[in-house]
């Protein structure tokens, strides 16, 4: 884990689910409780429904239906708010994560959230997980109509906060998405090392990585920002 040039970032972008949240929750209602609920409709097995939807899925990948809960309930034809609201109780804080939010925050650095989720996901999960007093922004892609994958929604996240790409931090858990930040210029990214605590850790290929966000907060407390702020 490098030390971050924390003189050099006035704003945070943090990405939500494998992020900031365990994403054990997203990984069991996809791959589990939404095929169950989908076997039962159509009366057959969980494995026939996940042969069923596993194509569905990998065919709107990186594209904003995948993340948008209407198209999925139009095209499954289950009221998919309310299937995340039966197994919300696996919805977590990743460890640290608060610890990490709160010393940005005195820091004097803007914290914006950046998500793919839809905004009735991002709805639940605050509701939850009390994220959002850390934040001077909560950003859903759904608000430009780009997912993060698109450089169109670096363009609209530029045009609607203001930021300088170069003197931005993104943390983010999907390599396609660091790589859409990295070609449209922010200047320092970092993934994560097990976004799913069930999953063990994974292969960020050529990003660093956190593990444990506390890591992050080295020179943080001596930064220029702090001491103005």
């Amino acid at each position: 884990m490098p030390v971050l040039a924390w003189s050099d970032i006035d704003t945070v972008l943090l990405d939500m689910d494998g992020t900031l949240l365990d994403l054990h929750f997203d990984n069991h209602f996809w791959l589990h409780h939404l095929p169950q609920r989908y076997a039962e409709l159509h009366g057959t097995d969980l494995a026939a429904a996940q042969a069923r939807l596993q194509p569905l899925f990998q065919a709107h990948a990186g594209q904003l239906n995948w993340y948008c809960l209407d198209f999925w309930q139009r095209e499954l034809e289950l009221p998919i708010v309310e299937l995340k609201q039966e197994v919300a109780e696996l919805i977590a804080l990743r460890p640290h994560a608060d610890t990490f939010l709160a010393a940005v925050h005195a820091a004097g650095k803007r914290l914006v959230l950046i998500t793919n989720a839809h905004r009735d996901s991002l709805t639940l999960k605050l509701e939850r997980i009390a994220l959002a007093p850390w934040f001077d922004r909560l950003i859903s892609s759904h608000d430009y109509g780009h997912p993060k994958e698109a450089r169109a929604f670096w363009e609209a996240l530029e045009a609607d906060i203001g930021f300088t790409p170069a003197n931005a931090l993104f943390i983010d858990d999907t390599l396609p998405i660091l790589r859409s930040a990295r070609a449209y210029g922010i200047g320092h990214l970092l993934a994560v090392c097990e976004p799913d605590s069930r999953k063990g850790r994974k292969d960020t290929e050529e990003f660093a990585a956190v593990d444990d966000f506390r890591e992050l907060l080295v020179g943080l407390a001596a930064s220029p920002a702090s001491q103005g702020a």
